[in-house]
């Protein structure tokens, strides 16, 4: 009997928040506290169109 090999595999997604996934006092929360961010907007100003296109993510977005 010839049998058809099916993969079973499942696509999930997965959601969280990574507030909940960095302890609080955690490094990484003293360095976002001790850092201003907002140098970020001046950077990367001249990377994106502001009269076409879709609209970008906020760079500082990666930062909070």
């Amino acid at each position: 009997m010839m049998t058809i090999k099916i993969d079973k595999k499942r696509d999930q997604m997965m959601v969280f928040c990574m507030d909940d996934m960095v302890p609080k006092d955690h490094l990484l929360r003293l360095i976002d506290r001790a850092i201003d961010w907002s140098f970020i907007y001046d950077l990367v100003e001249g990377t994106y169109c502001h009269d076409n296109g879709r609209l970008s993510m906020d760079p500082a977005i990666a930062a909070l």
